[in-house]
């Protein structure tokens, strides 16, 4: 029952950050992020009203998405290879992590495959952290019209990963400037972008994410508690 208890807990906090922020509840979704959970935990979460989770690594999505018995939606969140696109081709709702033209042109080819189109949205790296992934700020306009050009791909908002504080404040100039970055992307219009979607937040940060603009917060330890293992943030899968 914890993760029921846990999730709805989230969702009251989501609630009301949005509240103060004067913003709707609703214009904020949950993606649970469950990485390195097994499939029965996605399953609980499901059961208890959750539908949309993201996960990181390919392999492990790929494996845990046959094994889940409810019916949910899976975002991809994580860095990727474009040499592992192949692997989650028209599994995924929306892919939050394209950094590079070279990974895009691998996911509209995967999804071209297929006759469908990816919704994306670009990374950005806005501290500029070595160990992370994500375009610089200074590159992401000349990215997002090269993606845009690509057939089988719709860009719906950006993405950020912040330095980690233990107070949550100190991420917040990073995500006024995403904010910013993406009302910039907007004011050009163009073709086949939108800046609907910002990707930013997690168990620690999320209300001052949704403050900023946040539309996608991306929670798991707060749902699923402490993970027993950890990857390495620099590893790409």
């Amino acid at each position: 029952m914890f993760i029921a208890d846990n999730l709805k807990f989230i969702h009251e906090r989501i609630a009301a950050a949005a509240l103060k922020a004067g913003r709707d509840p609703a214009s904020v979704l949950l993606v649970a992020v469950s990485k390195t959970r097994d499939a029965s935990a996605v399953d609980d979460a499901a059961r208890s009203g959750q539908r949309l989770f993201g996960e990181n690594y390919v392999q492990e999505l790929v494996t845990k998405a046959a094994q889940v018995s409810e019916s949910v939606a899976w975002h991809f969140i994580g860095g990727l290879q474009s040499n592992k696109v192949r692997q989650i081709a028209g599994l995924v709702e929306m892919i939050h992590s394209v950094d590079r033209l070279s990974l895009a042109r691998e996911i509209d080819r995967q999804w071209g495959r297929l006759g469908k189109t990816c919704n994306v949205l670009i990374q950005v790296n806005i501290a500029c952290e070595a160990s992370k992934c994500g375009a610089n700020s200074a590159d992401v306009l000349g990215l997002v019209r090269n993606v845009a050009a690509l057939p089988h791909l719709r860009i719906k908002g950006l993405m950020t990963m912040p330095p980690f504080f233990d107070d949550p404040e100190g991420a917040r100039p990073y995500f006024r400037e995403l904010k910013r970055l993406s009302e910039l992307v907007a004011a050009e219009r163009i073709l086949k972008v939108e800046m609907t979607e910002l990707s930013m937040g997690m168990s620690g940060d999320f209300e001052v994410a949704i403050a900023e603009g946040a539309t996608l917060v991306r929670v798991g330890s707060a749902i699923f508690g402490e993970r027993e293992r950890q990857r390495s943030p620099v590893q790409r899968t």
